[in-house]
């Protein structure tokens, strides 16, 4: 495996300067490589899928059991408090259910919300050693990169072949935003 460090541009212009930047510092052309990651949602297999929305189905799925449980706990003290008719149980049954279902739902997806993705841009990926990671990743952040990043995988033929866009990215602890 090969120790990577890669930065996110807004523009091609801008990632084609930071790479002419690492030229500059040494680093060859068949170790730097740019390329665009489509925003999520829009990666092969994952069209129109919102992030945030997969886990939305579980999380429907145990707020009906929640919510069918509760109404019916609650149809059922009406019936026996106010002896009223048993299709009062079963109407807060599934209202109970259905509320619960939209309730399990939206917390699933702020759960799921809450897991780092990787933003839209242009990534400018470096093939570094040990020793020449943080001169990559100073290049990269004095050009404007953001999001800088490390990551081991496959390099071949200059560029990163085993880049998965739906991995999250792991930060470059000494470049990150807040301790830049």
């Amino acid at each position: 495996m090969s120790l990577i460090v890669a930065a996110r541009f807004t523009t091609f212009p801008a990632a084609e300067d930071a790479a002419q930047r690492l030229f500059n510092a040494g680093f060859v052309e068949e170790d730097v490589t740019l390329f665009f990651v489509n925003p999520p949602g829009q990666h092969a297999g994952d069209f129109n899928t919102d992030a945030n929305a997969r886990e939305a189905p579980r999380g429907a799925e145990i707020g009906v059991t929640i919510g069918a449980v509760v109404g019916a706990m609650v149809g059922v003290g009406i019936f026996a408090a106010f002896s009223a008719p048993v299709i009062v149980t079963l109407i807060a049954a599934g209202v109970s259910a259905y509320v619960g279902s939209l309730v399990g739902a939206m917390q699933r997806m702020r759960e799921a919300g809450n897991e780092e993705t990787r933003d839209s841009g242009v990534l400018v990926a470096v093939h570094v050693s040990p020793d020449s990671q943080l001169d990559a990743a100073r290049v990269l952040r004095d050009a404007g990169g953001a999001a800088i990043e490390r990551a081991t995988g496959r390099w071949q033929q200059g560029r990163w072949a085993d880049f998965d866009p739906l991995r999250p990215p792991v930060p470059l602890n000494e470049f990150s935003e807040k301790h830049a």
